[in-house]
């Protein structure tokens, strides 16, 4: 009989703890994505600064000009809208973002930041991105075959290999907004970055 009641309360305390060890490694895994998203904008704002030295326009990786967008967005609603849950002022959630999951419709708006078919973290089977050439607005005449300026200029950043999302179903992927203006009356371009997994919680934006 005592038997018999440990071996219940082992399976009570089983039952209690697995959902909190669950929950413990999700929250982990959204913390070690962060952290790489992290680097991909310090990155992107090393990039960014040394643009602005040498075409005297600062520009984000994959945009042939800063006033060019990356993505299929052209205005920072649309972007806020895949990734931004929109609530009222009682807490009320009223307008969810659009690109919750990888599988998302709304994916095809974005473009992988390596590559969908990268070695170490290529992109997961049914994920609905971008081809990888959509970051091109033009031709791009020192491209290898299959590559875009965008993805070169993210593995230039990262000579010592890409960094990737900690899911299973994770991959990261951008846009941008383009710049527009000139003079003093200049706006500069608006990175977003976003872990597949999850768009609207695993995400960072830039505009410096």
């Amino acid at each position: 009989m005592e038997f018999a009641v440990t071996i219940g309360l082992m399976a009570i305390l089983a039952a209690t703890a697995a959902p909190k060890l669950s929950q413990m490694g999700e929250n982990t895994r959204i913390a070690k994505s962060r952290t790489e998203l992290d680097k991909l904008a310090r990155q992107a704002a090393n990039f960014y600064q040394e643009t602005a030295i040498k075409e005297g326009r600062g520009r984000f990786p994959g945009q042939d000009k800063y006033n060019l967008p990356v993505g299929g967005h052209s205005n920072n609603q649309d972007v806020l809208d895949d990734i931004i849950d929109v609530y009222d002022n009682d807490g009320n959630l009223v307008n969810p973002a659009d690109f919750t999951y990888f599988g998302s419709v709304n994916g095809y708006d974005w473009v992988s930041v390596f590559g969908v078919s990268n070695y170490d973290y290529p992109k997961p089977a049914g994920a609905n991105l971008a081809p990888d050439d959509k970051d091109e607005v033009g031709p791009c005449n020192v491209c290898p075959p299959g590559e875009t300026a965008g993805k070169l200029e993210w593995e230039t950043l990262f000579p010592t290999g890409p960094v990737g999302s900690p899911f299973q179903d994770g991959h990261f992927v951008y846009q941008v907004v383009a710049g527009r203006g000139h003079g003093s009356k200049a706006e500069s371009p608006i990175l977003y970055i976003a872990d597949i997994e999850n768009p609207s919680q695993i995400h960072v934006i830039l505009q410096p």
